[in-house]
């Protein structure tokens, strides 16, 4: 019969395997991340665009997202903005009309949730028959000015479906604003850095988005999930599109900097991946498997990858049980290995990170934070039920209540 340290080793190793496999895929990826050379297009731009603006109940940001839009630095006779009025019980379209957009009010008491808006702004896009290309920003964004510019130089390039870098524009209004500004930059720039030279598809991320028409004629936009941007996305993978980075173009959301509203805005967001992880990881590996698809496989993992904080309380877990049952004698160095390893993927990935997001000394302050937040989102991941939200919940911006 085995000793039972050597069990206990056993399972210290045994238990390190998933982490380590998602520690190497970051840290790969993190090693990947190098700056990506911008496409060269000959001419001016040509490509028209209408820009697609999902809103609910967002009367007092609209107007602001309008102008911005329409300033951006592409001609105007080759852009519109439009801005779907989803279910409203404010004056969204009104302020969006007056700013210069024009509107389509939706109201659907059976069918709503900004897939649902998505998708009719789509249709009429097609139908009307200006845009070659649609483009969607939500309503409490901003965008670089060479968006568009961005957008039509890689469509020119041949690409159908296009997102940029998405940005927390309100990152110095808490700590947790300036956590969540580093997990986007890991999660928006240094995974997306990555994939687009590796030559896979970097996802949806719901906000920046551009798809060619003929790409919404062949794969049709009918993902309605609590992300359906992430949905979409492994539709395109499955119709054997990528979806392709513009990384030298940003657009910046507001995100909660309370925590209540982050708490709801948290739920919704992972709650939805993890349906879709448990709906289409699977399937994904076996098709990308049988069709020997670099694309399918690294969306299979994608969605496989917990949310970073999980990844780190069981890294710093296995971390600390394993070094310290091999420092009091009991355990051998093969049963820790694998955790070094994997912290040292982990590591990686976040050192990346840190450099892209450029936070500069302040950083060691925020990061102190990060056990806390670490234990707020593990103890809400505890006590959650599985979402059943499947309406357009709109999240509290800062200065107003949740």
């Amino acid at each position: 019969m085995p000793d039972a340290r050597v069990l206990v080793d056993a399972a210290l190793a045994a238990t390190s395997l998933p982490v380590v496999a998602w520690t190497t895929y970051l840290g790969a990826l993190a090693a990947c991340s190098r700056a990506l050379p911008e496409p060269r297009t000959d001419g001016p731009p040509s490509t028209r665009f209408d820009v697609i603006v999902p809103a609910h109940d967002e009367e007092l940001g609209v107007a602001a997202t309008v102008a911005n839009l329409l300033a951006v630095d592409y001609p105007a006779g080759l852009r519109r903005v439009v801005v779907v009025a989803d279910n409203c019980r404010d004056e969204t379209a009104a302020r969006a009309r007056d700013a210069g957009a024009t509107v389509i009010v939706r109201t659907d008491a059976d069918r709503r949730g900004k897939g649902y808006a998505l998708a009719l702004a789509f249709e009429r896009s097609a139908a009307e028959g200006f845009a070659d290309a649609v483009v969607v920003v939500d309503a409490d964004t901003t965008a670089t000015p060479n968006l568009l510019r961005a957008f039509d130089a890689r469509l020119r390039a041949g690409a159908r479906a296009v997102q940029a870098e998405y940005r927390v524009a309100n990152r110095d209004a808490s700590w947790r604003t300036r956590l969540m500004h580093i997990g986007f930059t890991l999660f928006h720039d240094v995974r997306s850095r990555a994939r687009e030279r590796l030559g896979v598809s970097v996802g949806l991320r719901g906000n920046g988005m551009a798809f060619s028409l003929p790409l919404l004629r062949e794969v049709p936009h009918d993902a309605f999930s609590l992300v359906e941007d992430v949905e979409y996305g492994v539709r395109l993978g499955l119709a054997g599109h990528r979806v392709h980075y513009a990384g030298d173009a940003q657009v910046f959301g507001e995100m909660a900097s309370s925590e209540a509203a982050s708490r709801s805005q948290r739920r919704r967001w992972e709650g939805g991946r993890w349906a879709l992880a448990r709906k289409h990881a699977a399937p994904l590996v076996a098709q990308g498997v049988r069709r020997r698809s670099a694309v399918l496989l690294d969306l299979a993992a994608d969605l496989l990858v917990p949310p970073l904080t999980y990844v780190a309380f069981a890294l710093l877990l296995g971390v600390a049980a394993s070094l310290s049952w091999v420092a009091l004698g009991h355990g051998a160095w093969w049963a820790a290995a694998p955790w070094v390893v994997a912290l040292a993927g982990f590591s990686l990935y976040v050192g990346r990170g840190l450099v892209l997001a450029r936070v500069g000394p302040r950083v060691v302050l925020d990061l102190a934070w990060a056990p806390v937040y670490m234990v707020w989102k593990v103890a809400l991941a505890a006590r959650s039920s599985p979402s059943r939200e499947r309406e357009w919940v709109r999240t509290a911006r800062e200065g107003e209540k949740p």
